[in-house]
C-alpha cells in the first residue's frame, strides 16, 4: 500500500507539472521560459530589424546634407564632412557605453537612453545656427544611433544557435535600411521644407516611432535576462593567438577595411554634385548602395553559418577592394549607378563578419566586450575615411586620389584577413578548455 500510495503520488506530481507547462500564464505568474529560435526569437528580431532601421536615419541624414551645409555655412568640405567623423565617433564610442548598459540593465533601458538622444541631438541640429553647432548636434546623434548596432547584434545572438549569424546580420542590416530609405526622404524634406525642419522632423519621427516599436519588444522580453555563458559552446576556431592579439588584429583589418568603404559612402552624394548630376542622383544611388548591402548583408550571414566568419570576410573584402577601383575609370551617370549598386553588394556583409569571427573565436564571456571594441575600431575607420577623403579633395579637386587611397586600405585589410585564414587552416581544430587567453 505505501508503495502504490508513494506511486499516485508521483503520477499527480508529473500531471501537474505537465498542466504548469501548458496552461496559459495568469497574472503574477512568471512567462514560460524562452526558447531560442523560436517565433518569438523571429519577432524580437524583426523588432529589432525595424527600431535599428529607424535609429539609424542620422548616418545617412548627414551625408545628403553635406553640400547645402556648406553653402549655407561658407565652409571647406572637409570641415563639414567633420559632422560624420565625430558622429561615427559618438556612434563607435556610445557603442561601448551602451553595451555596458544593456549587459547591466537590459537592452530596453539602453534603447530607451538611445531614443532620448536621438530626439534631443536632431532637434538641436535643426536649430544650429554655427557650423560647431552642427558638429557637436552630429556627435550627440552618434551616441544615441550606437544602441542600435552592436549592442542590438550582442542581444539578438542571445535569441539564436542554430541561425545565430544569420540574426546577427538581419539586425546589422538595420543601418543599411536606414540607408535605402532615408536618404530620399532627407533629400525631399531638404527640399521643401530646409533641411534645418528635416531634421526637427526626423526627432518626431524617432521618438514616436521608436518608442512605440520598444514597448512591443519590452511586452515581447518580459522578464527575460540576459543568457548565462557558462554553458555556451566553446570557440570553434583556433588561430594560435591570445585574444588581445586576436582583437587588434580584427580591429586593424576592421579600420581599413571601413576607410576603403568610407569613401563612397560617406562622398557618393557630394560626388555626383562636382559631376554636374546633381545631388538628388547622389541620394538615389546612396540608397541604391545600402539596397543592395542589405541582401549582401543578409546573405553574408547565411553563408557565415555554412562557411565560418573568416572565409566570409576575406570573400567581401576582396569584393569591394574589386568595386571600389571601378569608381577610378568610370564616371558617367549610367556606370555610377551600376558601380554603386554593385560596391553595396559586395561590401555588405563585411563588419557583421568581425562580430561573427569573434563568436567563433573567443570565448563567449568575453564576446560582447571584444565585438563592442572591434566594432569600435570599424567606426573609427568610417570616420576617419569620411574626413580624410575631403582633406584628399580640398587638397586636389577631385575624388581621384581619394578613391586610390580606399583601394589601398582596402589592401591591408585583405592582407590581415588573409593571414587569419591560413592560421585557421594550419589549426584547424576545434577549441576547447585549452584555448589561449
Amino acid at each position: 500500500m505505501p508503495n502504490i500510495a508513494a506511486r499516485c503520488l508521483t503520477v499527480g506530481r508529473s500531471a501537474n507539472m505537465v498542466r504548469a507547462v501548458h496552461a496559459p500564464n495568469h497574472p503574477g505568474q512568471k512567462p514560460a521560459s524562452f526558447t531560442p529560435d523560436s517565433r518569438q526569437a523571429w519577432v524580437r528580431l524583426l523588432l529589432a530589424l525595424m527600431m535599428g532601421s529607424i535609429g539609424g536615419v542620422g548616418m545617412w541624414a548627414v551625408v545628403v546634407v553635406i553640400p547645402v551645409v556648406q553653402a549655407e555655412f561658407v565652409a571647406t568640405r572637409g570641415a563639414v564632412s567633420l559632422a560624420f567623423t565625430l558622429m561615427m565617433f559618438g556612434f563607435g564610442l556610445g557603442g561601448v557605453i551602451a553595451g555596458k548598459i544593456t549587459d547591466k540593465f537590459g537592452i530596453v533601458r539602453a534603447m530607451a537612453i538611445s531614443i532620448a538622444f536621438l530626439g534631443v541631438a536632431n532637434t538641436l541640429a535643426g536649430l544650429s545656427t554655427q557650423l560647431w553647432q552642427f558638429v557637436a548636434a552630429y556627435f550627440l546623434i552618434g551616441l544615441g544611433t550606437s544602441a542600435t548596432f552592436a549592442p542590438l547584434m550582442a542581444e539578438a545572438s542571445h535569441w539564436f544557435e542554430r541561425y545565430r549569424g544569420l540574426a546577427v546580420t538581419i539586425v546589422a542590416s538595420g543601418n543599411y535600411v536606414a540607408g535605402t530609405i532615408w536618404p530620399p526622404l532627407v533629400n525631399a524634406g531638404m527640399e521643401t521644407i530646409g533641411w534645418r525642419y528635416t531634421h526637427v522632423g526626423i526627432a518626431l519621427a524617432c521618438v514616436v516611432l521608436m518608442s512605440s516599436l520598444l514597448l512591443v519588444l519590452r511586452a515581447q522580453m518580459g522578464d527575460d535576462k540576459v543568457r548565462n555563458h557558462a554553458n555556451a559552446p566553446p570557440p570553434r576556431v583556433d588561430l594560435k593567438l591570445s585574444t588581445n592579439t586576436l582583437t587588434v588584429l580584427l580591429s586593424i583589418a576592421s579600420i581599413s577595411c571601413c576607410v576603403a568603404m568610407a569613401m563612397p559612402q560617406v562622398h557618393i552624394v557630394a560626388y555626383c554634385g562636382d559631376l554636374g548630376y546633381g545631388v538628388a542622383r547622389g541620394a538615389e544611388m546612396l540608397s541604391l548602395m545600402m539596397a543592395c548591402g542589405i541582401l549582401s548583408r543578409i546573405g553574408s550571414g547565411y553563408l557565415a553559418d555554412k562557411i565560418g566568419g573568416i572565409r566570409t570576410l576575406l570573400l567581401g573584402s576582396l569584393a569591394q577592394g574589386f568595386a571600389l577601383a571601378f569608381y577610378l575609370f568610370f564616371d558617367s551617370l549610367t556606370s555610377l549607378y551600376l558601380i554603386s549598386a554593385m560596391f553595396g553588394l559586395f561590401q555588405g556583409g563585411i563588419v557583421p563578419s568581425y562580430a561573427i569571427i569573434v563568436r567563433e573565436a573567443m570565448p563567449a564571456s568575453e564576446a560582447a566586450t571584444r565585438v563592442g571594441i572591434v566594432i569600435f575600431a570599424s567606426v573609427f575607420g568610417m570616420s576617419f575615411g569620411g574626413w580624410v577623403s575631403g582633406i584628399i579633395f580640398d587638397a586636389s579637386g577631385s575624388y581621384a586620389a581619394a578613391f586610390a587611397n580606399g583601394v589601398a586600405w582596402n589592401a591591408l585589410n585583405v592582407g590581415i584577413v588573409l593571414t587569419l585564414l591560413i592560421r585557421s587552416r594550419m589549426n584547424a581544430t576545434r577549441a576547447g578548455a585549452g584555448f589561449a587567453t
